[in-house]
């Protein structure tokens, strides 16, 4: 994870529905640094922390995400880092067809989430690490006090020529 920054957006509203995190990958295409449309060559905005460069960005909407139920916030957390290429090179995991970031049905994609989550849970994988999920927002800052992070904003795509 030292190559994924995490990072936090707040809500606009305080509704339960819309987006509750989000992953935004540092490259194009099969990792990529360029990309070339309309005539001109693009590239993504570079972010680095503590001397390395940021594959992804990994983002949590609040308090929206942390008023989720308990499964569903690791359902969106497994959902999240599912998006992570299998070769880690900065760009998204895709899948065949039109629907490439979830296999056509994004249903079916967190339903399969569901199913990850459940093996994980089974691996009695130990509970320090994902305890703070147990609250929700005001739980957490009852009990831990203000909620704070890094917040980062969007990566800009460049053209070549302002890049340097």
């Amino acid at each position: 994870m030292k190559r994924v920054a995490v990072t936090f957006a707040q809500t606009r509203s305080p509704v339960e529905w819309g987006m509750q995190a989000k992953l935004t990958p540092m490259r194009f295409e099969r990792g990529a640094m360029t990309q070339r449309r309309d005539g001109q060559t693009w590239t993504v905005q570079r972010l680095f922390h503590n001397g390395h460069e940021m594959l992804y960005i990994l983002t949590f909407y609040l308090p929206r995400f942390l008023n989720q139920t308990y499964m569903e916030k690791l359902v969106t957390v497994f959902h999240e880092l599912y998006h992570i290429s299998p070769a880690f090179d900065g760009d998204i995991r895709r899948f065949e067809g039109a629907c490439y970031m979830h296999t056509g049905s994004q249903a079916s994609y967190d339903k399969q989430m569901e199913e990850f989550v459940r093996q994980y849970l089974r691996m009695k994988s130990p509970t320090s690490l994902r305890l703070f999920l147990r609250h929700d927002f005001h739980g957490l800052r009852k009990s831990h006090g203000n909620v704070v992070g890094l917040r980062l904003p969007n990566p800009r795509i460049i053209p070549m020529d302002d890049a340097a």
